[in-house]
């Protein structure tokens, strides 16, 4: 049997201790080639014509050209999965949707001190990021699948649902997750809906203090608002909340004849906090049949089993489908379990979405 080739890597950062870090992080893993380390766009563009690599990590500040201006020419010359590695302050987020805008798959988390340090503490989050990107299709390339590690489930943050939730309400709710690509299929299934549209909960993948700002680009496209969600915060029509970044896992309860969200600590669940799994394992023991599970686009299998529950409980289920999926991870796993009621294109989200809320 011959061994599947490793992903190879370009990792492109003006700081030299940083490159040195990136590529011993990830060089230790076997599955993936430091191919070279550079300086800027320039040097990395030399590296390009001698050898293509499958995954670039990619800085935002440096000099001769800026990361993002980088990031569009390359996109429109020859597409390449890019992890933007970049210091995620809130003053700095819009710069980091820009990149996300121009192409970007992901993003990693470096401080404006101890960069090295912090880096070498990620290292598992950043092989893992790299090997996700390099699954990203972009025009014609297909993700690769690889078998998903042993994971902490919604059970270490919630208990499993017990039998139907409660009888349908006139008030539905719905629950989204989504990862790799799925910013910007966000933004696509938000745009397309009317002002009253059905309260929507969202988990998409994301670092801390990226969420805010993303909910901020949104609410100033849509014509529903879109918010950071806070604990507390009332689930309601015409708005849309999304699950902050980070240290917390964000789900639904009930509270009287309203929903709300709950923001808690908690473990990594699926290797993700938020976790899709514990948002849609909340709708399943709290809305039940009142509730609609959508799984978006993204690497791995969060949110599979949760679609499942939700769908066992009454729900109305959707993924979406392989050919409008950036990463064919996520809603691929919840089709195989038999948790997806139907599989739509991206294009079809929001029409379904407001079919199967209506009253």
């Amino acid at each position: 049997m011959t061994m599947p080739k490793p992903i190879r890597v370009l990792v492109i950062d003006d700081s030299a201790s940083v490159r040195q870090a990136m590529t011993a992080i990830l060089s230790a893993d076997p599955e993936i080639e430091v191919i070279a380390a550079a300086a800027d766009p320039f040097a990395a563009a030399r590296h390009i014509q001698e050898e293509i690599p499958d995954v670039i990590t990619l800085d935002v500040e440096m000099p001769r050209m800026d990361g993002i201006t980088f990031l569009r020419k390359l996109m429109t010359q020859r597409p390449i999965p890019v992890v933007m590695c970049s210091s995620l302050v809130e003053e700095g987020s819009d710069t980091l949707l820009q990149a996300l805008d121009a192409g970007a798959v992901d993003v990693i988390l470096k401080p404006r001190v101890g960069v090295a340090d912090h880096l070498a503490e990620a290292h598992l989050m950043i092989r893992e990021t790299v090997k996700g990107a390099a699954r990203a299709r972009l025009g014609a390339r297909r993700p690769r699948t690889t078998a998903p590690a042993q994971k902490l489930t919604a059970d270490a943050v919630l208990p499993p649902p017990t039998g139907r939730a409660m009888s349908r309400t006139t008030e539905m709710v719905v629950a989204i997750g989504a990862s790799t690509g799925g910013t910007e299929a966000l933004r696509e299934v938000l745009e397309a809906l009317p002002a009253n549209s059905p309260g929507i909960v969202i988990v998409q993948h994301m670092p801390e203090s990226f969420t805010r700002a993303f909910a901020r680009r949104l609410d100033g496209l849509c014509q529903i608002d879109v918010k950071e969600a806070e604990d507390g915060d009332t689930v309601m029509r015409g708005r849309a909340l999304i699950a902050p970044g980070g240290l917390r896992h964000t789900m639904l309860e009930r509270q009287g004849a309203r929903y709300v969200v709950s923001v808690r600590e908690g473990p990594l669940v699926s290797r993700h906090r938020p976790s899709v799994d514990v948002l849609f394992r909340s709708a399943a023991r709290n809305a039940g049949a009142n509730a609609v599970g959508i799984i978006l686009t993204g690497m791995g299998d969060d949110g599979a089993r949760g679609l499942l529950e939700m769908k066992q409980a009454g729900a109305r289920t959707f993924a979406q489908d392989e050919a409008s999926s950036i990463v064919f991870g996520m809603p691929k796993e919840a089709i195989a379990r038999g948790a997806a009621d139907k599989v739509i294109p991206l294009g079809s989200v929001a029409r379904e979405l407001l079919h199967a809320t209506a009253r």
